[in-house]
């Protein structure tokens, strides 16, 4: 196969706004034995109108100065042909100024080799183009003689170098820096520097540290233009294809993503994983670390930054397997943390994960699903279709016994296993006569995976990829030799490879246009950026002739078959909402659609300064009426309860076995697909993607059982119930109750100590009587974001809601230091609104629920929480006071006025 390439009109725009630059420059051909490349004849105040003139064309800010002589820069979204478009560039600067010399700059082997096999592949597009081929090769310190012909050929001509040749420590680095014997007692950097190139930095954001940035001004060139889909500066930017673009153009593929989400997590096996750890210069260094953490809605697996002094079990919410989980040291130079009780971390390690291999072996099934479906629809239009596995660990996927044999990891028996299931279930709906069907028998299911990694030298065998830059025992290039060099034979349904695995170095450098699956075998790491998972996939598919299937093929929709599936390693809504938020980032030099929102603030404000300026107080806190509500309601109370406590243990043993149902961990399964984007405020919503559906499905996980908890004592905690009494609970309830302990026991804990509390609730509702005490809650338990009254994030739509004008005198958001004291805790009111009707001023407190008010009701603890707020203000004295939940705009109003 021979891959096709199209004269697109995208990319002939981001070449012209380049060429556009130097409009005015005269032709002058390199020629001679110094074919240098020729000055820029024009003056700067030129070349500054002519930017400005492409920026104005392409809708970008205009620049008010060159940055450098000359610094331009190019933004092209991943999968949009970014190499094609910089090599076209070459040749039109070359037929347009006669410049002749380019150097492309990369930032590593994966993408050298990348931009070396596009040159191979377009070689015949350009003869045909230009009536001319580029001269072109890799940098070598030990093949000095391409640089002599580089210096004297007058053709076009480029060289392709990777900036640890030039910006590392070791003496083949050091070699283009040398006076050499074998180079004429040349310095290759000098011969270079003399021909004036025009330097390309292909990915400058991973190329251009401080250090390369200087090392780059050996080169002396005469321009140099950056290209890339995320830029951390921006050089005089002429051009930008930027995500939102290429999606809503349909120039990349459509992006689906099934995500994986945990549910009932047993909360007992000391489950910990180390993302990394964050150096900074001014502080000490914090550990990415995530655990699992007690909520009201379960265990759930939270990750936060924490540092030496930090206790898990605290921030855990007390769950009994972080006891001794205490941080004692973070160490930013071998990426570690320790904690008091010995145990030891390093980057990437995972402990206590008994779920961990089903949610792999979920992940795995998910892709072959996508893959076979995705396969059975494009199969006779000639399209093969590619899955593409990353992992963390090399052992998962391939192992050697001790003669040196090659045996299954983990991951490929696995793939095998859920495989061969697949292929069955696949051929049972298939006609026998079926091309498809015979397409699949052929293929031997140890044929149609494989793995790609660096290997070892000395024994042959695959390792995983050396951090470190020059590493003499591997060979880097030697890895990619199938995915990097013979990307059309991969595209051959002749070939029977159609699963890889891979290490997660593949992040970028490669990206085949018939990717159709990406599944992400290993925890999230918080140094890839999602854009980055899925950019090894966006680009558009090619047929068995070569031929691109874009908007310029007639009677298709592009992402009708061009639809990206990432099988994450995460929830659904956490993939989709930190990818949409990484695409907003990219926006954000993007002019954005008007919003209303922010009018409204605007003027908002502006009527906040004019009372000010008026004398006024625009704070609630600081009005008048506010002051007389706190004066009324800031008395503290004390509560005592009396009631028949063998009549509780009754109906808690009774509730319990009848109605105490702890969940088996399961895995939810939820896809969804992203629609086409309006706006960059669409996607910091995260309202750019859509859910199709989602499954529900068992795990066969058995918790660890190592973990002693202390059922007895986390009960009482729960339910502020004296241990006494627990005891006679738990003695009298069921065996076949009592036996979901063990199924999972934080689970048990928490839903056990709901039915007791909401059977607590009903029995003491009446049995509470309140005591006004002389102390009182003071202004300090005001935070200084409350005081202000800023809003806070995610408030809910009551209390977003407007009020009803001039009636209403006050509605703000409590403190969270003020509360009730209840017989199941503190109660904390969410808001106090205040308002009048006639001359009688009422107040309300509010209970906002997130979920309807049906299901609140159920819920005995919140209701008797109410009950016994109405007692506390009937006990104040505070006159007509109501105390209700509220979960709309709607309800609000009707508590406020009955009528």
């Amino acid at each position: 196969m021979k891959i096709r390439f199209k004269q697109q009109p995208f990319q002939l725009d981001a070449v012209r706004s380049i060429v556009d630059c130097f409009a005015g420059q005269p032709y002058a051909p390199s020629a001679g034995p110094d074919a240098r490349n020729r000055p820029v004849m024009l003056p700067d105040e030129d070349v500054l109108r002519n930017m400005q003139a492409v920026q104005r064309r392409n809708g970008l800010p205009v620049s008010e100065r060159l940055e450098g002589r000359y610094n331009l820069t190019v933004e092209m979204e991943t999968g949009t042909g970014k190499t094609y478009t910089f090599i076209r560039t070459m040749f039109e600067l070359y037929k347009t100024y006669g410049w002749s010399k380019f150097i492309v700059v990369v930032p590593s082997v994966a993408i050298r080799e990348g931009v070396l096999k596009t040159f191979r592949m377009t070689e015949d597009h350009f003869m045909s183009v230009y009536g001319m081929k580029a001269r072109y090769f890799v940098y070598n310190s030990k093949q000095l003689h391409h640089i002599g012909k580089f210096a004297g050929d007058a053709g076009l001509s480029v060289m392709i170098i990777n900036a640890q040749a030039f910006n590392a420590r070791g003496r083949e680095a050091r070699r283009i820096y040398m006076e050499l014997d074998d180079f004429g007692s040349r310095r290759p950097i000098d011969v270079l520097a003399d021909t004036r190139p025009i330097l390309i930095i292909d990915e400058p954001q991973s190329v251009e540290g401080v250090k390369t940035r200087e090392s780059l001004k050996a080169f002396n060139p005469l321009l140099t233009l950056r290209y890339s889909a995320t830029h951390r500066e921006d050089y005089n930017k002429v051009y930008r294809l930027d995500a939102l673009d290429a999606y809503n153009l349909k120039l990349v593929k459509k992006i689906s993503v099934k995500g994986i989400s945990l549910k009932g997590i047993g909360g007992s096996d000391g489950y910990l994983y180390l993302e990394g750890i964050e150096v900074s210069a001014d502080r000490a260094p914090a550990a990415r670390l995530e655990f699992e953490a007690k909520t009201k809605a379960g265990v759930v697996r939270r990750t936060r930054l924490v540092r030496v002094g930090d206790d898990l079990h605290a921030l855990s919410g007390g769950l009994a397997q972080y006891k001794g989980y205490k941080v004692s040291e973070i160490n930013g130079r071998d990426g570690s943390i320790r904690f008091i009780n010995g145990v030891t971390l390093h980057a990437g390690d995972v402990q206590g994960d008994t779920g961990e291999l089903h949610l792999r072996r979920i992940q795995i099934r998910e892709t072959i699903k996508s893959h076979f479906a995705k396969e059975r629809a494009l199969f006779p239009q000639g399209i093969k279709v590619l899955s593409l596995f990353f992992i963390d660990e090399v052992a998962k996927y391939r192992q050697y016994d001790r003669d040196g044999a090659e045996r299954n990891g983990v991951y490929a028996d696995i793939f095998e296993e859920e495989y061969a299931a697949m292929l069955a279930e696949e051929l049972g709906r298939l006609a026998g006569d079926d091309p498809y069907a015979g397409y699949l028998k052929r293929i031997r299911v140890k044929d149609t995976h494989k793995g790609y990694f660096s290997i070892d030298r000395k024994s042959n065998r695959i390792i995983d990829p050396k951090r470190t830059a020059g590493d003499a025992d591997s060979d880097d290039a030697d890895a990619y030799d199938l995915i990097m060099r013979d990307k059309e034979r991969l595209l051959s349904l002749a070939e029977p490879v159609r699963f890889i695995f891979s290490h997660s170095a593949l992040k970028e450098g490669w990206d085949n246009p018939n990717v159709f699956q990406i599944c992400t075998l290993k925890h999230s790491d918080s140094t890839i950026k999602k854009r980055q998972e899925v950019g090894r996939g966006l680009r558009l598919c090619v047929n068995q002739d070569g031929e691109r299937i874009d908007s310029g093929v007639p009677g298709i929709d592009v992402h009708d078959i061009n639809v990206l599936t990432v099988i994450a390693s995460e929830s659904y809504e956490q993939f989709a909402r930190q990818l949409q938020r990484e695409i907003a980032e990219a926006l954000s030099g993007r002019p954005g659609a008007a919003d209303r929102s922010a009018f409204l603030e605007h003027v908002a404000e502006n009527e906040r300064l004019r009372h000010c300026a008026a004398g006024e107080a625009n704070d609630d806190f600081h009005r008048r009426e506010f002051l007389k509500l706190w004066n009324r309601i800031n008395r503290k109370t004390g509560c005592t309860v009396r009631f028949d406590s063998g009549e509780l243990i009754r109906k808690c043993v009774e509730a319990l076995d009848s109605r105490l149902q702890v969940p088996a961990i399961r895995y939810t399964v939820r896809h969804g697909e992203m629609r086409r984007i309006a706006s960059r405020e669409q996607l910091e919503a995260g309202e750019a993607f859509r859910a199709r559906e989602a499954k529900d499905e068992a795990a066969d996980v058995q918790p660890l059982s190592g973990v002693k908890m202390d059922l007895i004592g986390r009960l009482t905690e729960e339910t502020k119930l004296t241990r006494k009494t627990i005891a006679a609970i738990l003695t009298g309830i069921g065996e076949p109750t009592f036996r979901q302990f063990r199924l999972n026991p934080e689970e048990f804990v928490l839903r056990a100590a709901r039915l007791i509390n909401e059977q607590k609730a009903a029995a003491v509702i009446e049995a509470v009587t309140y005591d006004a005490l002389n102390d009182r809650f003071e202004a300090g338990v005001f935070t200084k974001r409350e005081l202000f009254g800023q809003p806070e994030d995610g408030a809910h739509p009551a209390a977003q809601a407007p009020v009803a004008g001039g009636e209403v005198l006050v509605y703000d958001k409590l403190p969270r230091g003020f509360f009730i004291p209840t017989p199941m805790g503190r109660y904390h009111p969410d808001r106090a609104i205040v308002f009048r009707e006639g001359d009688v001023r009422h107040i309300c407190f509010i209970a906002e629920t997130k979920g309807s008010l049906e299901s609140l009701e159920l819920q005995g603890a919140e209701r008797a929480k109410i009950e016994w707020a109405r007692k506390v203000f009937a006990k104040l004295n505070t006159g007509q006071v109501k105390v209700d939940a509220a979960d709309s705009y709607g309800k609000l109003l009707a508590i406020l006025k009955p009528s």
